[in-house]
């Protein structure tokens, strides 16, 4: 087998989806990817999010914010942006990148009580777990 596929995963925030899509990936991918997150605007990593990963057994707690900034003149196979926002602003990336883009609602937005919240969190931690799985899949 040949070199670890290096993917970004870049939302607003690096709070919320990023985190969880990095953690997801890295558990789903079989150690075929390196995979790193990133922020246009990172905050902090949002303790739902820790949390909803915890409950599925992928431990994301000493992940933290960075901002995109960081990753520049990088050279990644793939940067999958995981909100509108993050499309609109990812700067190009050197070498053969190829771009791949869902959207996913923001659950850092969430309103309401923490179990409210984190049933948000859940769901769209599924779903991001969901699409990872698929292109893991047809990612050779």
């Amino acid at each position: 087998m040949g070199d670890k596929k290096r993917v970004l995963i870049l939302c607003t925030g690096n709070s919320a989806r990023s985190q969880m899509a990095e953690g997801l990936l890295r558990e789903l991918g079989g150690g075929r990817f390196k995979v790193f997150s990133a922020g246009t605007r990172p905050s902090n990593v949002r303790p739902e999010a820790v949390e909803a990963m915890r409950e599925v057994g992928i431990d994301i707690g000493q992940q933290h914010s960075k901002s995109v900034d960081e990753f520049t003149g990088r050279e990644f196979d793939y940067v999958i942006t995981v909100c509108d926002n993050a499309r609109e602003e990812c700067p190009v990336f050197p070498g053969r990148t190829t771009r791949v883009h869902w959207s996913f609602d923001d659950p850092a937005g969430a309103a309401g009580e923490w179990p409210e919240r984190l049933a948000v969190f859940r769901r769209v931690r599924d779903e991001i777990g969901a699409r990872l799985r698929e292109w893991a899949a047809a990612v050779s």
